[in-house]
């Protein structure tokens, strides 16, 4: 499928949001909606959402968020606020939902950032979240995000990363320092979603790599002490994109956690 767009009112502004729908023969197929990471795009997900959607029986919309692929860029002034994923969730998710008038439950598949923004709007809308699937979330803040977040600034000025990222971003400066900027910033320090993860029912299938760079499973577990029923895949030889690192078992893991979820 095609790339389109939506123009959306966000904040104040008109934000345009490039989308694609992946569809399935049956029309009332679960809908799953997927949420890319903090320097991901619609285009970086490759053939991730269709592979999980054939395999677990779904249609499937992914999305570019504000600032990132071909969606309106992050304007070069101005910094992200140390709420920024809970505004992604609470506001500019349920406004694409009104825009392509999506009424019926959903599922949410979110990597990193996009784990994050799953687990607040399925905290805050639970009525309109059938299940989550997430890899690599953040609940907390640790040391070994903050130092591979340094990590990765330094390679952008100094390599050929913008280069890289260039192939899904139309503004590479956009999507990068928004990110780098408020993950480094002092005040993010203390960010934290564990009040809003012990407000959620659905079920959970939360993926961690054993070898993530940004993470440890100290962030799944969390969300496990939270929320007793929620399953837990930790990787062996997996780094911060299960999807990319161990794809066969995340397709299997996700396929079947949805099938039996969706049955019960």
């Amino acid at each position: 499928m095609t790339e389109e767009i939506v123009e959306l009112d966000w904040r104040g502004r008109s934000v345009r949001i490039e989308y694609e729908w992946l569809d399935h023969p049956r029309a009332d197929a679960p809908l799953l909606i997927f949420l890319h990471e903090g320097l991901g795009s619609r285009s970086m997900w490759r053939d991730f959402p269709q592979r999980l959607c054939t395999a677990a029986g779904c249609r499937g919309l992914v999305y570019s968020r504000p600032g990132y692929g071909r969606s309106t860029p992050r304007p070069h002034d101005e910094r992200w606020s140390v709420d920024y994923m809970h505004r992604q969730a609470y506001e500019l998710l349920p406004a694409l939902r009104r825009a392509l008038r999506i009424e019926q439950p959903v599922w949410l598949l979110g990597h990193s950032d996009g784990a994050s923004i799953a687990l607040l709007h399925a905290a805050q809308f639970p009525e309109t979240v059938s299940g989550l699937v997430l890899m690599a979330p953040h609940l907390f803040v640790e040391e070994v995000s903050v130092r591979s977040i340094e990590r990765t600034r330094e390679l952008f000025e100094s390599t050929d990363l913008p280069q890289r990222l260039q192939r899904h971003h139309d503004d590479v400066a956009s999507a990068f320092w928004g990110w780098n900027q408020i993950w480094l910033d002092p005040a993010f320090r203390s960010w934290n979603i564990e009040a809003e993860v012990a407000r959620i029912r659905c079920p959970v299938l939360a993926v961690q790599g054993l070898d993530d760079e940004y993470g440890t499973v100290e962030q799944i577990r969390r969300i496990r002490w939270h929320h007793p029923s929620a399953q837990l895949l930790e990787l062996p030889d997996c780094g911060h994109s299960p999807h990319r690192d161990q794809p066969e078992q995340v397709l299997a893991a996700g396929a079947s956690f949805i099938a039996a979820a969706s049955a019960a």
